[in-house]
């Protein structure tokens, strides 16, 4: 059994998020893997910068980490239905980045949210977001936590079985894809 790497991305900033809380909790139902999560503390997307001082470090970081993880998790909450300001910033930066980084990568994709859909508008905004980028998305069963506040218990773990259950399938499907 290979141990793989796995790169976190969290569309929420919060230190106590749920979507943090989903990556976690992927991962564990993943099984051994080394497993790092993205810092999405980046500046605003302008050209101005771009062309003045380049990619930014924090940026460049993002993509190296995007291009050598063997698979991405993102997992994205529901801003005004549709994925987070800073979600959508990071993925405009790594675009600008050269190499493709995302091109055929293995990617799954989540959603957490406060309200009764549990992410899913802005999961399928998120795939429209992710299609340029030529990555291989790892397709179902969809997974969107609603009420997410309620949906962990204390140890992260998701409360719900039904959810725990295709994300555990989801995971699997991952690990197969990359055991080949």
């Amino acid at each position: 059994m290979s141990t793989f790497t796995l790169l976190g991305i969290s569309g929420s900033l919060r230190q106590d998020a749920c979507n943090r809380k989903l990556l976690r909790e992927a991962v564990r139902l993943f099984g051994d893997a080394e497993f790092t999560e993205a810092n999405l503390r980046l500046p605003l997307y302008d050209g101005d910068l771009e062309d003045a001082e380049g990619i930014p470090a924090d940026v460049t970081r993002l993509a190296d980490q995007i291009k050598t993880a063997d698979a991405i998790l993102i997992s994205t909450p529901e801003y005004n239905k549709n994925i987070s300001g800073v979600l959508k910033n990071a993925l405009d930066w790594v675009s600008r980045v050269k190499g493709m980084p995302w091109k055929d990568k293995p990617v799954v994709l989540m959603a957490a949210a406060d309200g009764r859909a549990g992410g899913e508008r802005s999961m399928h905004s998120l795939i429209l977001c992710m299609m340029p980028f030529r990555a291989k998305l790892v397709y179902g069963p969809e997974v969107f936590i609603a009420n997410c506040r309620e949906a962990f218990d204390e140890t992260g773990e998701l409360k719900d079985e039904g959810a725990q259950k295709f994300l555990g399938i989801l995971m699997k499907k991952l690990r197969g894809e990359l055991e080949g």
